[in-house]
């Protein structure tokens, strides 16, 4: 289960998966980075509170829900990925884009991770609730866009391969940020608000993630 310090900087570099460090790179080393990495954040995320302190099991809940967040949409994101990639003739080469893919995942967990002292900073310096859930929203775009920036040098040896990956790394991207975003909505609360109980799943979980964080974007400016 261990990956060693030069395959983390391979992944963050956005190195080929070439023979050179594929053969520390296993699929469960790489799930295990995202967990740990994911659940690392998650803690810090957690632990806002409006009135000082540290909430502990909404940190507990978080440092769950991050890495499951992470992994369902990878799972749910897969068939359809591998059905279309399968339609464009590239099945012979689906393993090393399913390495690709687990290995951008766990990339952008590690920067994501990386952003945890600031969000500690935050959680002590910020009575705001809704600035809060934007904060570490932008947060992780940060770290999706470097992990898509991963992916699309991971991606290199395939594109030059078979220019085909292209579009198939474009629809990647759909797919993943839309169930993503759907996916984070179901899952929340990720930050605890100081007004209601602590909860694993809010009772009212499901509707439209769209609709709502616009709502949230509109009423913070007083529109």
């Amino acid at each position: 289960m261990a990956l060693p310090t030069s395959s983390i900087k391979s992944i963050l570099r956005g190195q080929n998966p070439s023979s050179e460090w594929a053969s520390s790179l296993s699929m469960s080393s790489l799930i295990g980075l995202i967990v740990l990495c994911g659940a690392i954040y998650g803690a810090c995320m957690g632990g806002y509170s409006a009135v000082g302190g540290v909430r502990v099991l909404q940190s507990l809940f978080s440092a769950m829900k991050v890495p499951l967040l992470l992994i369902i949409t990878f799972c749910l994101s897969l068939p359809s990925f591998f059905i279309f990639n399968s339609l464009n003739g590239l099945r012979d080469d689906f393993k090393e884009v399913l390495r690709s893919l687990l290995a951008a995942q766990a990339g952008q967990m590690v920067l994501l991770a990386s952003l945890s002292p600031y969000v500690i900073l935050w959680n002590f310096s910020v009575n705001g609730h809704v600035p809060t859930i934007l904060f570490n929203a932008a947060l992780f775009g940060i770290s999706a866009l470097g992990g898509q920036l991963m992916l699309r040098r991971l991606y290199e040896r395939l594109i030059a391969k078979d220019d085909r990956h292209l579009p198939m790394l474009k629809l990647w991207l759909l797919t993943y940020v839309f169930i993503a975003v759907q996916l984070s909505w179901t899952l929340r609360p990720f930050i605890g608000d100081p007004m209601r109980p602590t909860s694993f799943l809010r009772p009212d979980a499901w509707g439209n993630a769209y609709i709502a964080v616009f709502g949230i974007i509109r009423n913070l400016f007083g529109y």
